[in-house]
């Protein structure tokens, strides 16, 4: 799944078309954003930011719109996990499956606590 976030533009970095930053702001925080696809957004507009790329222009009551369905679904207020909280919830939420485990001799694999079913072993 994918998520845009708005953020409302406060700066530009660089006009140029081909390398256009801004600084934006989401929830009081500042990052720099590619304006590659939006080089027509001005200071005090807000842009939907993916993966560091403003990819459109949207009202002020939309992004407000979007940032309470988000508040909502509460995935604003979470602090980031640890990487271990993280790898704990991952192996929690996870089927059966290890990285696989080389054998010396034969080459094969070994996922698990059972060896494949199709190898025979």
């Amino acid at each position: 799944m994918c998520l845009a976030v708005p953020g409302k533009v406060v700066e530009w970095v660089e006009r140029d078309t081909l390398f256009a930053r801004a600084r934006v702001e989401f929830a009081g925080v500042r990052r720099e954003v590619s304006m590659q696809c939006v080089p027509e957004a001005a200071e005090g507009d807000y842009v939907l930011v993916h993966a560091g790329i403003a990819i459109s222009r949207v009202d002020e009551a939309e992004a407000q719109a979007i940032l309470d369905a988000l508040d909502a679904l509460q995935l604003l207020d979470e602090e980031p996990s640890s990487d271990e909280a993280l790898t704990d919830d991952m192996e929690r939420k996870s089927p059966d499956f290890r990285i696989p485990e080389t054998r010396r001799n034969a080459g094969e694999f070994r996922y698990g606590k059972t060896d494949s079913p199709e190898r025979g072993t």
